[in-house]
């Protein structure tokens, strides 16, 4: 098993930035995603985008996250 919290804890308290698309993004979080019956992968998540892998640390894709506006 991938261990998140040794490979990404410096990404979490601001030490380290992720490089999405020519911009520095923070992570926010991150943790694992299953079918309902086993862990398939793993999700990395910032302000504007959450990352998906798989087990063999492969990415899958990227979706973007909707931020809610404030009135």
């Amino acid at each position: 098993m991938i261990n998140l919290d040794e490979r990404y804890h410096d990404y979490l308290s601001g030490q380290k930035t992720l490089r999405i698309d020519g911009s520095q993004e923070k992570l926010t979080g991150y943790g694992y995603h299953c079918d309902g019956n086993d862990i398939t992968g793993y999700y990395v998540t910032t302000k504007t985008h959450r990352l998906l892998y798989n087990l063999q640390e492969q990415f899958i894709k990227m979706e973007p996250i909707r931020q809610v506006a404030k009135v």
